[in-house]
């Protein structure tokens, strides 16, 4: 069975948002077109971030997933590590704010930058 690579940016039980390495199976269709099961989607929506492009410290509003469409972006996690993402790459989104908690910028969320020249384009899946 064919699996693609999902990256998971999630909120762990510490509150703190992390990427884990999952994977999608591609168990449907033919093997010219391998397919994944339908996923539900309620919405999506498109966007460019300009050169020079930086966000604050946040948590992902809805789970939802990201895919960059054009420049590359790279997101940071509390903890200093970061991930780069560049055309035709994706992730799933869900580090949403814990339950009950009042959101705190040194230890929740994330935050993004365009990198290189190229404006940044991406498309949000809703879950």
């Amino acid at each position: 069975m064919t699996q693609l690579k999902k990256v998971v940016l999630f909120t762990d039980t510490d509150g703190r948002a992390r990427f884990r390495d999952d994977s999608v199976a591609l168990n449907e269709g033919t093997p010219q077109s391998q397919l994944s099961a339908l996923m539900a989607a309620s919405a999506c929506q498109l966007r460019q971030s300009p050169v020079g492009f930086r966000s604050n410290f946040h948590c992902s509003g809805h789970p939802q997933w990201l895919f960059v469409l054009g420049g590359q972006m790279e997101i940071f996690l509390q903890d200093g590590s970061s991930r780069i993402f560049g055309p035709g790459e994706f992730f799933y989104s869900a580090d949403t704010l814990p339950e009950g908690a009042t959101f705190d910028a040194t230890l929740h969320g994330h935050w993004s930058r365009q990198l290189g020249s190229d404006p940044l384009v991406t498309l949000f899946v809703r879950d």
